[in-house]
């Protein structure tokens, strides 16, 4: 029974975390598509993972509540019904809608968690959950080239209906496998506090999308800006002050939480950086002089071996925990990931080098993804590893958005004229590359800032 509770949540996430590529192979045709100009189409991104960064504290608060499977039930409805919505419209405004509410899938991460402490012998529950943390990283790279398939050879609106029917079985394999948890935390929900979340989040996001368009140092840019910082600011310190808040910042203030958390919203700013920008790099157009000219399967098949190398190297990432530690584990994830980008800047002339890179770069990932709940959960008590993980992952949601609003902009505003197409220039590209690798680095140095470990302290369980 706890290898089926373990497969079905693991799949579901694997789902979940599909939503967050499921349009990339679109990028390019997404301004024709939608009647739109690029900056606005990159929303359609952008929602997706704006959604899931705050349905992650949200769904797991409301699962204390409501109960756990309920709420996978509810998570994995909205994923179906914006599929829907979406499958039945060309409009940009729908499309958002449709999208953020199959961000809000997302759900299901911190909730599989939750039922996996709940559900599973102590000795599994590590283990499994860096499996369930994983697919965050490794559902999207997998869900990419599947995505480029069915896009090229169909309409493009198949692509929602096939989501629709992935969230349909989901929710079947649930009710089949998994049973609801009997644990409750009975508490006031923070009505509050979610809200602040939502504009604090969104207001840090649409300065970055829309700069370009208003102008950096434009009253409406500095003014979101700063209104992003006041609210942010205002909602810690509400949520410092209750006593059953939305997210339990005071878990954060330790020194391995803290810096694990900072370190996390820079490789999930990293691993996304590269959805964004190889697929778009590979289908450029070859009279760009750099741009590859693939078709959308083409692009898929030559980032097929990102997602499969990184889901070989989540286990591998728990035998280096236990061997090595997993500050450690972490800091080889990032420096793999910081490697991959350079690898991608100067090595970039045809698509078997973009492979390469591609590979390097899924490689960290896959190990430094799998390496994090382990961080986590050796520096916090057991009856704290639900909210701390919850925080983890909103920090990687916040990685993923953030990334999302940079990289589109960058290559919406870094671009070059080709006949009648715009598309994102060398420069930017390599802009892209770059800063993927500093954020890379950066998540390297405030690791390296994480205390080290007792060789007593529980490490991940042998896979």
């Amino acid at each position: 029974m706890a290898r089926a509770i373990v497969g079905v949540l693991a799949s579901c996430g694997l789902v979940a975390s599909f939503m967050q590529t499921l349009v990339i192979p679109l990028i390019p045709a997404f301004p024709r598509l939608l009647g739109t100009t690029p900056a606005d189409a990159s929303w359609v991104i952008t929602v997706t993972l704006l959604a899931g960064a705050v349905i992650t504290p949200v769904s797991g608060r409301l699962g204390d509540l409501y109960g756990k499977r309920r709420m996978l039930l509810v998570s994995l409805g909205a994923l179906v019904t914006g599929s829907v919505v979406s499958a039945l419209t060309s409009s940009l405004a729908l499309m958002v809608v449709g999208r953020g509410l199959q961000g809000c899938a997302m759900g299901v991460i911190p909730l599989g968690i939750s039922i996996m402490r709940d559900e599973l012998p102590a000795e599994r529950v590590s283990g499994a959950v860096s499996l369930m943390s994983a697919t965050l990283g490794v559902g999207g790279a997998i869900g990419l080239p599947l995505a480029a398939v069915v896009a090229e050879h169909t309409d493009w609106h198949v692509l929602f209906w096939g989501s629709a029917a992935l969230g349909v079985m989901c929710a079947l394999l649930i009710l089949r496998y998994v049973p609801e948890s009997p644990v409750r935390t009975p508490a006031p929900f923070d009505y509050l506090g979610t809200l602040g979340l939502i504009v604090g989040l969104t207001s840090f996001l649409l300065p970055i999308v829309k700069g370009g368009e208003w102008g950096w140092g434009s009253p409406a840019t500095l003014g979101f800006a700063g209104f992003s910082v006041v609210v942010l600011i205002g909602w810690g310190w509400y949520q410092l002050r209750r006593r059953d808040p939305l997210v339990d910042l005071r878990v954060s203030a330790r020194r391995p939480v803290l810096f694990t958390n900072l370190a996390s919203i820079m490789v999930g700013f990293a691993m996304y950086a590269m959805s964004l920008s190889f697929p778009q790099l590979l289908q450029a157009p070859s009279v760009t002089g750099y741009g590859l000219g693939l078709t959308m399967v083409q692009t898929g098949l030559c980032l097929a071996p990102n997602g499969l190398v990184m889901m070989a190297l989540s286990p591998v990432s728990a035998r280096l925990t236990n061997r090595y530690g997993a500050r450690a584990t972490l800091m080889t994830g990032t420096a793999v990931v910081a490697v991959g980008y350079g690898f991608a800047i100067f090595l970039m002339d045809n698509a078997f080098e973009l492979v390469i890179a591609s590979v390097i770069i899924g490689a960290g990932i896959g190990i430094a993804y799998a390496a994090m709940p382990a961080l986590i959960m050796s520096a916090v008590p057991v009856t704290e590893t639900a909210s701390a993980n919850g925080l983890n992952s909103l920090m990687r949601s916040v990685g993923t958005s953030t990334s999302s609003a940079v990289m589109a902009t960058m290559l919406a505003h870094l671009t070059i004229t080709v006949g009648a197409l715009t598309v994102p220039s060398l420069a930017g590209f390599r802009t892209t590359f770059a800063v993927a690798a500093v954020a890379a680095l950066a998540g390297l140095a405030l690791t390296a800032v994480v205390p080290r470990v007792r060789a007593d302290a529980p490490q991940l369980a042998r896979a």
